[in-house]
């Protein structure tokens, strides 16, 4: 098992841990999804994504609602993904994606969390090129009929990185850019996609002892608990 399933491991148990903060991410992932690409699931990927992911959290349907009638609202024609990137201390590369109706908020209050704990904010460039940028499937494991080799063996066209065996279903890593391909064929060979996801995983990680990895975690925690943040990522080995 690769990179990416050590870094999943090691987040699983933090991230999304509220749920009235899933609800709240989802919610502005519906909205952006539906500005970006319009409110019918069949034509929108992106949405169709968002409403998966909203079923495998267990989103109540009025929740799901309430953000379909916001996207619809002209009020938030100007929410936006913001990205930030910086260095934690110790030289732990940090990406920060936001999604915010008000950047100089998310500003104010990503560079703050920076300073407080002894971190930079960077530039724009300055750690992305750490990452690698991929998308990653969670699909249901009764719909997988061949053997996990056999089925990356079939899927080499999409370049898939990594496939194995999750306690939540059958986990799919695959760059950025074959997302729509991988969507379009899970859903034409009657696979069903559980969840689905972007990530960034960091090309090269820390090892810190305890006191220092300490320290990095409470600017993790601040960042995360920012109503505007939708994701962090990092270098630090966990």
């Amino acid at each position: 098992m690769g990179r990416a399933f050590e870094l999943r491991k090691g987040r699983k148990m933090k991230r999304w841990s509220a749920m009235a903060k899933i609800f709240t991410r989802i919610g502005k992932d519906i909205v952006m999804a539906i500005n970006d690409g319009g409110g019918n699931p069949d034509t929108n990927s992106r949405l169709r994504a968002v409403m998966q992911n909203a079923k495998a959290a267990n989103m109540p349907k009025e929740n799901v609602e309430r953000a379909i009638k916001k996207a619809a609202d002209k009020d938030t024609s100007h929410y936006k993904e913001v990205l930030f990137e910086g260095y934690a201390p110790h030289g732990i590369a940090i990406i920060v994606e936001t999604a915010t109706d008000n950047n100089n908020r998310t500003v104010a209050n990503v560079r703050a969390a920076f300073n407080k704990c002894d971190g930079n904010l960077g530039t724009s460039g300055s750690v992305v090129f750490m990452f690698d940028r991929t998308c990653t499937f969670t699909l249901k494991k009764e719909d997988i009929t061949t053997e996990l080799e056999d089925l990356e063996l079939e899927l080499l066209d999409y370049e898939v990185e990594e496939v194995f065996d999750d306690e939540d279903g059958i986990i799919i890593y695959a760059p950025f850019e074959q997302f729509g391909a991988l969507q379009s064929y899970f859903e034409e060979n009657n696979i069903e996609i559980l969840s689905s996801a972007f990530e960034r995983i960091p090309t090269t990680i820390s090892k810190l002892n305890e006191e220092q990895q300490a320290d990095v975690e409470k600017l993790l925690e601040k960042l995360e608990d920012d109503d505007d943040v939708q994701n962090v990522y990092h270098s630090m080995e966990l």
